[in-house]
């Protein structure tokens, strides 16, 4: 039942905000910053629509409690008590204050409840108290403030929704935790919710419950839902989270006869993303920094900074042991430690820091295998038991790399998603695409044997057509690529047994619909799975058996064309992984295949040319995605259109946060693939599903072409693009099964049993990884993907790469990219006062190539000196890219072993020999 909205609202006016408070409920109907009155924090306009009983808003409240000696919890919620209006005064020292004795009455007999909404220093106020009767002993088991901001999509354009949408990231950090509210714009300004008052720790992200029929839909693909900031969670640990471990400890709050206790958030402003740490530490809330994030692997020096006004009085870890933190004298206004892992820790670790003033933050860790080690796991874990060799299976599926179930310890070769099992669309295809990245950098012969097997059977002919033929039902298109080799069709297949527990109906694809090759995403993975082989042979000369380079390459490249043809849908989006495309691109132009080169740039230039004429480019299949943007970015950057490679940074930042947690920080919003590729199929907030591979390559890559590397705005991008480079290492576990996603419901918290859609993921931190190093002026020289040790007062910093590839690097004082296609950088040295530079390279084993190409380009545009190519034969077609006529990226042939040598004078990269 919807509910009228009366006349007598509450007005919030201040320096930095406008509101409405409504009139029969006291929530917020209105929040607008104070700088732009056209734009509404709050879905106002939606408001009228989710006035009803259960509909949450910010300003609603939800408890559990008991009376002492008894053992059952009771419940308060005012979302479900809409109907009832509670007392409300305007006036005197708040805006609002509103008891509810009368509408829980049950409640009222043993202590009261109340709100009040204030302004604090132009800042909006939100608080409650629990005021225990005389006669009556309270435990509180839980107390939430649901958190609702305007992250409703539902009918409206794509341009609509970035200029009037948010997407709310929560920090779980107790006493410093707090909500960041995003504008989708990614500009600001952007909303931060903080604690103000002693018991308001944020203890634990409760998604709430809605009755999805409702007007606007609710936790749909246009609607995720909302969730509440838990200052206690006693009580749904010993109910429905009693499977899982939660982030952080759960508490209740016991209230003697006749004493009370407030909980309260703060409601402030920063102005853009760069500046929510600032914005949160000027509301007195301790704020953490992780270097070079939280995802640590145990062979990886990390930093941590703590900014507090407090001493910090203990730090604890858990599970014991899993980290050393170790004290380091202070940088400027921060406290600073090194944080190391332990051979044998792996997984979630919570770093509990306790102050002086009694506060208490929690940072969020997760510990995995070295990079390499957890590469190499992967690989055997897909090529050993996801590999698929029944020859006798009717659906053309073996050899494959086919799609995995954990929890059951077995293959998924029957699901009613038929892509899952089908070894196509994202959730079929993921596995065999994060094979061919493995193979494609660290190709072993075995491995490449069975890719090469996968591809000349399975791939090349079934799931990829030959030729093209209308006579066959249905009819073949050459180089199409179906959207899955299963299908359920029991009358054409008698005698395969499809399993009766699965609820098979007229959804599940038939034939014709799993045979269609209409749906462009698909074509990516194969591409993939192509270069790959082709990429191992420049690794491992001679690897390949079956069939040679150029042809794989070939393959690769008619693939890509095959993908824009007219009886192909979604080409013109930005797809995912199609960063290989540009790999495909540069390989055929390596390979002077100059034809084809032009042909495909045509065809990516085409599809440019289009996203250049609209203010949001950013689409999909979906009517919101976090997808678009890296394909959108490349190829607008290849094509030199910087208004639209500027749009892409921006719509990434309103949606990727940096915080200090691991499943968060770097973690693109994500929230409806599990239906489509996970095995508990439901729409919830995903951590670290494949955006966060794939949304950190246009960042990193922004980030090396910032004029100021160091300073805030770019720091930050490079912090949020690292988390999002190092979340697919998380998802693989000790054994080496590369899960699709987190599932960040409290109830939950595990990751999904399904392999499903993971492979765009690890081609996203593949193709990103990258050695980085930057002097910021707070934190010092500091290394993103590798360990740094420095002599004396930094007059030569040397540093071992410890990425998942070990080609590339980038030095940000030099504005230096450098890259090798074979071997590896074993480690490299700088000297920052002379800016002199030295890599020394080596080959990966004794099978690796022994010649490389070596890749040099200046990101900042000073230019080449003329002796950088004395002594070294120029290599690959690498021609000036910027448009002032200076060479801003030249290659070599090197042989090795091998230690090149670099330094700045008169404002040119030089070459000294």
């Amino acid at each position: 039942m919807l509910l009228s909205t009366a006349a007598a609202e509450t007005i919030v006016s201040s320096r930095n905000f406008h509101g409405i408070l409504n009139a029969d409920s006291g929530v917020l109907q209105s929040l607008k910053p104070a700088s732009d009155d056209s734009f509404d924090f709050s879905p106002s306009d939606y408001f009228a629509l989710r006035n009803g009983v259960g509909n949450y808003h910010t300003g609603d409240l939800t408890a559990r409690w008991r009376v002492k000696g008894e053992a059952e919890w009771r419940e308060i919620d005012t979302a479900k008590k809409r109907d009832i209006k509670p007392h409300s005064t305007a006036g005197g020292h708040g805006l609002l204050h509103t008891t509810f004795d009368n509408v829980f009455q049950d409640a009222a007999k043993h202590f009261s409840l109340s709100r009040d909404w204030s302004i604090v220093d132009d800042d909006l106020v939100l608080k409650a108290t629990v005021q225990a009767k005389d006669s009556s002993t309270i435990e509180v088991g839980a107390f939430g403030f649901p958190i609702e901001f305007n992250n409703i999509f539902t009918n409206r354009t794509a341009g609509n929704t970035t200029a009037r949408c948010v997407l709310l990231d929560p920090y779980i950090g107790l006493d410093a935790g707090y909500v960041q509210v995003t504008r989708l714009t990614g500009t600001g300004p952007n909303l931060i919710v903080t604690p103000y008052s002693k018991h308001s720790r944020f203890e634990a992200w409760r998604f709430l419950d809605e009755d999805p029929k409702q007007p606007t839909g609710y936790q749909t693909q246009v609607f995720e839902g909302i969730y509440s900031w838990q200052t206690l969670t006693k009580a749904y640990k010993e109910r429905e989270w009693n499977a899982s471990e939660p982030w952080n400890e759960p508490t209740s709050l016991t209230l003697a006869p006749g004493k009370s206790v407030s909980f309260a958030l703060r409601f402030g402003l920063s102005k853009t993303t760069h500046d929510i740490e600032d914005a949160v530490a000027s509301k007195d809330v301790p704020v953490a920094i992780g270097l070079p994030g939280y995802i640590l692997p145990t062979d990886m020096d990390g930093q941590l900074y703590i900014n507090s006004k407090a001493a910090v009085g203990s730090i604890e870890v858990s599970p014991p042991g899993a980290l050393t933190i170790t004290e380091q004298p202070p940088k400027k206004r921060w406290k600073a430690y090194t944080v190391n892992s332990h051979d044998g820790a792996f997984g979630r670790v919570r770093v509990t820091i306790k102050y002086s003033d009694d506060r208490t933050q929690s940072v969020h860790y997760f510990v995995t295998d070295t990079q390499e080690n957890s590469s190499d796991k992967l690989a055997k874990f897909l090529f050993d038991k996801q590999w698929f060799n029944d020859t006798s299976d009717p659906f053309h599926r073996a050899p494959s790399v086919i799609s995995y179930d954990y929890e059951a310890g077995k293959q998924v070769l029957q699901d009613r998603r038929a892509w899952i099992a089908g070894v196509s669309d994202e959730g079929g295809a993921g596995s065999f695409e994060a094979a061919a990245m493995k193979v494609a950098v660290r190709p072993t012969k075995d491995q490449v044997h069975k890719l090469e097997t996968m591809v000349n059977t399975t791939v090349w002919g079934w799931l990829q057509d030959k030729t093209s033929d209308n006579s066959t039902n249905p009819p073949t298109y050459e180089y199409g690529v179906k959207r899955s080799l299963f299908y359920y069709e029991p009358k054409s297949l008698p005698n395969y047994k499809y399993d009766p527990s699965i609820g098979w109906n007229a959804s599940v694809w038939n034939k014709s619909e799993a045979y269609a090759i209409w749906r462009a995403y698909d074509y990516v993975h194969v591409s993939v799975i192509y270069w790959a082989l082709y990429n191992a042979e420049l690794v491992v000369p001679g690897i390949l058996s079956i069939n040679n380079a150029t042809w794989y390459l070939t393959q690769a490249y008619r693939t890509v064309i095959a993908s824009q043809a007219d009886n192909v849908a979604y080409w013109y989006y930005g797809l995912m992984g199609e960063t290989i495309w540009l790999s495909i691109l540069e390989a055929l132009k390596a390979e002077q295949l100059t034809s084809e080169a032009h042909k495909l740039e045509a065809a990516m230039k085409a599809r440019q040319d289009d996203w250049a004429t609209k203010s949001e480019p950013f689409g999909s299949e979906m009517a919101w995605d976090s997808t678009g943007q890296e394909g959108v970015y490349f190829w607008s950057k290849h094509f030199n259109d910087s208004k639209t490679v500027e749009k892409t940074p921006n719509s990434i930042r309103g949606y990727m946060p940096a915080v200090a947690h691991w499943g968060w920080n770097g973690n693109a919003r994500r929230y409806w693939d599990f239906s489509y590729a996970g095995k508990l199929h439901r729409i919830e907030r995903m951590i670290h599903h494949y955006g966060s591979g794939l949304n950190s390559l246009p960042l990193l890559d922004s980030y090396k072409y910032n004029k100021e590397p160091a300073g805030r705005a770019a720091f930050h991008d490079l912090r949020v693009a690292y988390g999002g480079h190092m979340g697919p290492l998380s998802n693989i576990n000790k054994e080496g099964f590369g899960a699709m996603a987190f599932h960040s419901f409290p109830e939950t918290l595990k990751w999904d049993a399904y392999s499903g859609d993971y492979g765009p993921n690890f081609l996203g931190h593949i193709l990103g990884a990258c050695t980085i190093l930057v002097n910021h002026p707070d934190f010092g020289w500091t290394v993103f993907g590798g360990n740094m040790r420095q002599n004396g007062y930094g007059d030569v910093i040397t540093v071992e790469p410890k990425d998942s590839v070990k080609r590339r690097l980038y030095i940000a004082d030099m504005g230096l990219k450098v890259e090798i296609e074979a071997g590896i950088i074993e480690s490299f040295t700088y000297t920052p006062s002379t800016q002199y530079l030295e890599i020394k390279l080596d080959q990966k084993d004794e099978n690796g190539a022994e010649m490389t190409a070596l890749k040099l380009e200046d990101t900042l545009g000073m230019g080449f000196g003329t002796n950088i190519t004395e002594g070294l034969k120029r290599t690959r077609d690498l021609q000036p890219r910027n448009p002032d006529g200076k060479k801003a990226r030249i290659g070599f042939e090197v042989q090795l072993p091998a230690t090149v040598k670099l330094e700045v004078a008169d404002g040119r990269l030089l070459c000294p020999l």
